[in-house]
């Protein structure tokens, strides 16, 4: 199978259910002749020329005109340019898109997928750092995925595309080139509401997404040439979540840590913890760990001060020595 990156996988995603589909379509901010601001949409605008539409900078209006659209027969994928910029349309998603199914009594679906580069590590600062996953997780009629493989990114995206609920679709921003993978060249589903264990171990679970998966990854690596074996779970979907995989992986392990970078208070690591002291609490053998960033309003931009917000390999690696020794 090729090897490639995340982007590269994304766009294949977008360009071969264009190619299969031509309800499918993209709006955004710069998605047309300039292929997006991080080139995921790079050359579609001239194999498709009336379905890669430039918008204007106004995100209500982007995730407003593909709600109208979704409910008339297309299947839009909407671009945010940057996470950090999803809130104009706060009430497009959660008032509308997240409900429309159920305000319908089920007469109407909404096949709508946004895509939202997130997170920091690339010294985008307060408005280009920003991880948006729990705010959105907290909606119901929304469900939210955040892959951190080419195989998963592609699969996850196609099933996405194909759904017809709305999808709010997380991209990694600091993973688009840097994460490489085998992707085959045959057309697949990852399915949505199932996670995955990416590495299978006895002593302690973690539970990532995104790129605090692969910072897990390497963390477990570096245990286990201390003899602690560490199985690492792949979130991937959020929003519907994959109760039965992590309450499973708990209770082989007896211990459980959550690792992500949005902001430790509120953020998406709680409803783990919370999920698996309700359902395992008799076969934990330590509390339930959780590791995010600090409780500051934004990412800064000096590089000391991001390395001090960001969990890294360091960093989850010396908590899970701390939950290994209880």
């Amino acid at each position: 199978m090729p090897e490639i990156n995340i982007l590269e996988a994304i766009r294949q995603a977008i360009d071969e259910m264009m190619s299969s589909d031509e309800r499918v379509f993209v709006l955004g901010e710069d998605v047309g002749v300039r292929g997006g601001v991080f080139r995921v949409t790079d050359g579609l605008i001239a194999k498709y020329p009336r379905r890669i539409i430039d918008s204007p900078l106004a995100e209500s209006a982007i995730v407003g005109a593909c709600v109208g659209a979704a409910m008339n027969g297309t299947l839009p994928i909407a671009e945010i340019q940057f996470a950090d910029f999803i809130a104009p349309a706060f009430n497009q998603i959660v008032q509308e898109a997240a409900r429309i199914h159920y305000r319908s009594n089920g007469d109407w679906t909404m096949p709508l997928v946004i895509r939202a580069p997130y997170g920091g590590g690339i010294h985008g600062a307060l408005y280009h750092s920003q991880s948006i996953e729990a705010f959105f997780a907290h909606v119901p009629g929304l469900k939210v995925l955040a892959p951190a493989t080419p195989y998963d990114a592609k699969g996850l995206l196609k099933s996405a595309i194909e759904d017809p609920n709305p999808v709010l679709f997380l991209e990694h921003k600091k993973t688009y080139r840097l994460i490489k993978g085998q992707v085959p060249d045959d057309d697949y589903r990852v399915p949505i509401g199932e996670a995955d264990v990416k590495r299978p171990g006895e002593d302690l679970s973690v539970f990532a997404y995104g790129l605090m998966l692969h910072y897990c990854m390497e963390a477990a690596r570096m245990l286990a040439a201390e003899g602690v074996s560490v199985e690492v779970v792949d979130l991937r979907s959020l929003r519907p979540l994959d109760i039965a995989t992590i309450l499973a992986s708990v209770r082989r392990t007896s211990k459980a840590m959550v690792v992500h970078e949005d902001n430790l208070t509120g953020g998406f690591g709680g409803e783990i913890a919370a999920l698996i002291g309700e359902h395992a609490f008799e076969h934990l053998d330590a509390p339930v760990m959780r590791l995010g960033g600090p409780d500051v309003p934004a990412m800064p931009f000096a590089k000391p001060l991001e390395d001090a917000f960001m969990p890294s390999p360091a960093k989850i690696a010396a908590a899970m020595r701390r939950l290994a020794a209880y």
